[in-house]
């Protein structure tokens, strides 16, 4: 073989074991994103929402429960979790220790299938479909939702399951309007309230859309709905991405140019000509992966402080 080839061939082996490396550091490079969202009624004063994601956390991972511990210092108004906390079937003490802080705000949450079910290992081609739901050739393991959603609805955060609810936060009366995992098609769009009516009670300064994954059929639903701003996870941003290029696919049928970050549904958005009439849509990349999958490439895991401005 002439000496220029195995050169060549050394090389690329080189960069992808360089390149494998730097994907599994990435998986612990959390990052705060921020974001300002002119969403509020004009006059109103700031409103700070963190956003957290697809945790997928296991017991071994103390770093990451401590940076989420400390996402408290932020001082949130609001904190809304898009579910996929869980990625081991012993982690609840774990999980609840990490969130313990953040329990201490307003919330509201929704499930993922990795808060009913544990991880198991699948071919990773499959990520490149469109839609990656495949059939269980086994039965998987259940994991503790219920007994999580009971730790959170304690702690006063909003199950948002198929419901709709209202919270409280800064002296502000927030609508919200969620369903179950839509990837494990449990979604069911809860039903207006009777005859359109709004919620009994004090005004509303904003209505919220909460959903785990971006399915479009959800994302047009919330946004018939009225919602003021969705929120969504799932997507893990593409988790590997293509540096100036972006997610290669977002594991549903979003688009992968929103696989994460501010966009606005079902037009472009922030606030460009012809995102009149668009809901805004915040998609957050998430803190975790798979532990049968543990890398990230050119997409940090991240939670992300939204400050929610007057129009």
């Amino acid at each position: 073989m002439p000496r220029a080839l195995l050169t060549a061939l050394g090389l690329g082996a080189a960069a992808g074991v360089g390149a494998l490396a730097w994907a599994h550091l990435e998986t612990s490079m959390f990052t705060l994103r921020e974001v300002t969202v002119p969403v509020l009624p004009p006059g109103q004063p700031d409103l700070r929402v963190l956003h957290i994601s697809d945790l997928h956390l296991t017991p071994s991972q103390e770093s990451k429960i401590a940076w989420v511990r400390s996402l408290a210092d932020l001082q949130p108004d609001l904190v809304v979790d898009t579910g996929d906390n869980m990625a081991h079937v012993d982690v609840l003490p774990f999980l609840e220790f990490a969130l313990a802080p953040l329990l201490e705000f307003p919330g509201a949450f929704v499930m993922g299938s990795n808060d009913y079910y544990g991880p198991s290992f699948k071919n990773p081609t499959r990520y490149l479909r469109v839609d990656a739901r495949v059939a269980r050739s086994v039965e998987p393991v259940p994991l503790p939702a219920a007994e999580l959603a009971a730790t959170m609805t304690a702690a006063g955060w909003k199950d948002l399951t198929n419901r709709r609810d209202t919270v409280m936060a800064d002296g502000r009366r927030i609508s919200l309007v969620g369903v179950d995992d839509p990837h494990l098609d449990r979604d069911e769009f809860p039903a207006a309230l009777s005859g359109g009516a709004a919620p009994s009670g004090p005004a509303i300064d904003l209505h919220l859309g909460v959903t785990h994954a971006p399915y479009t059929r959800v994302l047009d639903q919330m946004h018939d709905d009225g919602s003021d701003l969705i929120l969504a996870g799932h997507t893990h941003g593409g988790q590997l991405c293509v540096p100036f290029y972006g997610a290669l696919v977002t594991n549903c049928d979003l688009d992968r140019k929103r696989a994460k970050g501010l966009h606005g549904w079902p037009g472009p958005r922030p606030d460009a000509p012809g995102g009149n009439g668009s809901t805004w849509m915040h998609v957050c990349a998430g803190l975790g992966t798979s532990p049968y999958a543990p890398v990230r490439f050119a997409c940090r895991p991240e939670a992300t402080l939204l400050t929610l401005t007057a129009r």
